[in-house]
C-alpha cells in the first residue's frame, strides 16, 4: 500500500501533490533548524565577538521576516491544497480505454461488499478491475460510517448509511494491490481489507462470465449473513437475480446492520423480519 508508488492517474497526481506540500514545508523547515545552531554557536558565551541589539524585539525588519515567511508559506501550502482539490473532484469523470465499469461498494462490519450491477455479480473483500477502464464507484455503508481508500489508486472517500458518495478512478497497471477501510469501526476494523485485482480486459471478461455462474445468489437472507458483525477471510462470490440490492440498501428498504445482540431482556432489538429487495 505505497502511496508514493502510484498505479492510476489520481494516484499519481496526490503523490505529485504529497511531494510539493512537503518541499514546500522542508523551505521553511530546514532554514529555521539551520538558524536554531547558528544562533546558539554564535551567540554562546565564549564568544567575544557576539553583541546585543538593544530593544531588537520591536525591530520592523524582524518582524517582517518573522511574519512573512510564514504567511508565505500558508499561501503556498494553501493555494497547492485548493488547486489539488479541484482537480481531483472524486467525482469528475477519469478518462480511460474501454467502457466504464461501475461498482457499487457497501462497507460491513467487518467487510466490504462489491456489487457489478452490469455484471449482475457480487463479491466480498475482494475487488477485480480491467487496467485502463474508467471505474465508476457508487459507495455506501450498510452499517456505521468508515472509509474507502486503495492507496495507490487515490482519492479515499467516506461510506455513509443512507448515502450515496461517488467515486472516479482508473487502474493503469496489471497486479494485485490492497485496499482498506480508513475510518476506525469497531473490533473487527484492523481485518477490513480487501484484495484489487487488476487485470486485461479479456481477463475481466472472463472472470466475470465465471462468477455469474454460481450457485451462491446475493438475495435477502444471505445479505442478513453478511451484514452481521464478523471477520470474512473466505471471499465469497455471488451472482445477482436481481439487481436491485444496493438502492435497496441505499434507500433503507434493508434496514442498518444490527450490530452486536442486546446482553439484556430490557435492551431493544434492531433484528427484525427477512427482508427483500
Amino acid at each position: 500500500m505505497n502511496i508514493l508508488d502510484p498505479q492510476g492517474p489520481i494516484g499519481a497526481a496526490d503523490k505529485t501533490i504529497l511531494i510539493d506540500s512537503l518541499a514546500i514545508m522542508l523551505a521553511i523547515v530546514l532554514p529555521t533548524i539551520v538558524a536554531i545552531f547558528a544562533f546558539a554557536y554564535w551567540f554562546r558565551a565564549p564568544n567575544a565577538k557576539a553583541f546585543h541589539w538593544l530593544d531588537w524585539e520591536y525591530s520592523g525588519r524582524i518582524e517582517l521576516v518573522v511574519w512573512s515567511i510564514p504567511a508565505l508559506t500558508v499561501i503556498l501550502l494553501g493555494g497547492v491544497a485548493w488547486i489539488g482539490s479541484h482537480q481531483l473532484d472524486p467525482a469528475a469523470p477519469v478518462e480511460g480505454t474501454g467502457s466504464p465499469i461501475r461498482i457499487q461498494v457497501v462497507s460491513l462490519d467487518w467487510k466490504w461488499l462489491f456489487i457489478y450491477p452490469d455484471q449482475r455479480i457480487a463479491t466480498v473483500n475482494t475487488l477485480t478491475v480491467p487496467a485502463g477502464a474508467p471505474l465508476h464507484f457508487e459507495l455506501t455503508s450498510g452499517s456505521v460510517m468508515t472509509a474507502f481508500f486503495i492507496p495507490q489508486f487515490g482519492s479515499m472517500i467516506y461510506t455513509m448509511n443512507g448515502m450515496v458518495t461517488r467515486l472516479k478512478l482508473r487502474a493503469d497497471n496489471e497486479g494485485t494491490f490492497q485496499g482498506l477501510a480508513a475510518h476506525f469501526s469497531g473490533d473487527g476494523f484492523p481485518e477490513m481489507l480487501f484484495d484489487v485485482h487488476v487485470v486485461s480486459h479479456a481477463g475481466f471478461a472472463d472472470w466475470a462470465a465465471s462468477v455469474s455462474r454460481n450457485e451462491r445468489v446475493l438475495n435477502a437472507d444471505n445479505y442478513n449473513k453478511l451484514a452481521r458483525q464478523s471477520v470474512e477471510t473466505t471471499k465469497p462470490t455471488f451472482r445477482l437475480d436481481d439487481p436491485g440490492p444496493f438502492e435497496a440498501i441505499v434507500t433503507q428498504k434493508v434496514p442498518p446492520a444490527p450490530g452486536p445482540r442486546p446482553t439484556s431482556e430490557s435492551a431493544q432489538s434492531y433484528i427484525g423480519p427477512p427482508n427483500v429487495w
